[in-house]
Formats: C-alpha cells, structure tokens, sequence
C-alpha cells in the first residue's frame, strides 16, 4: 500500500500496534494496526487490509481497505476498496465505490466552499 502515490504520508500505524486514543496530524497516516480513537489530518489516510479504525476519519485523501467504525470525512476523494468493512456515514467531494466494498451508512457531496473539521 505504500508507494510513490503516498509521498505526503509520514506516518505509519504498525500491524501490531494499538492506538487507544485520537490521532491528529498534520501530515498523511497510513494504519496497518488499530486505532481506538479518531483520526484527523489534513493529508491524506490510508488504511490497510488488516486495519481497524473506531472513530471518526477526517483527511485530504481517503482510502479504506479494513475495517472503521465511525464517519468519515474528506473534502477529496474517499475510496471504499472491495476488502473494507465502513460503518458510518461518508461526506466527501468524490466517491469510489469498489465492487465488494460494506457500507452501511449515508452519503453526502461536500459543497465546493465547505469546510470539514
């Protein structure tokens, strides 16, 4: 999941690490552990196969191939890979949906002036 696409990640959660608590960062994050929190950042999110997230997402660039438990919410693209498992709502500005993909949630189109925090 890492390569030259990513450049803007500077952090990793590690497959057998456990955040018990919110992540907020500048930067891109890309989660191969869990996080029991929310994250928010203003780069880009990527979440691995294996990686849990219960909490709300907020970041640039989404993408989701384990499993959240939470909203997110990105005022870019958000991509749902067929191996993910989304339980919240999504508000996004552009959504790809991967044959496969579990969602169970609403949708909403981020406005061209809104804000997400």
């Amino acid at each position: 999941m890492i390569n030259k696409k990513n450049k803007n990640i500077q952090t990793m959660i590690g497959l057998d690490m456990v955040v018990d608590g919110s992540v907020k960062l500048k930067n891109g994050i890309i989660v191969y552990g869990q996080i029991k929190g929310s994250v928010n950042t203003k780069g880009p999110v990527r979440l691995a196969k294996n990686a849990i997230v219960k909490g709300n997402i907020v970041g640039s660039d989404i993408r989701i191939a384990g499993i959240v438990e939470g909203n997110i919410s990105s005022l870019g693209q958000v991509t749902l890979l067929k191996t993910c498992k989304v339980k919240g709502d999504i508000t996004y500005k552009k959504l790809v949906v991967e044959d496969g993909a579990k969602f169970e949630g609403k949708c909403e189109i981020v406005m061209e002036n809104s804000n997400i925090s």
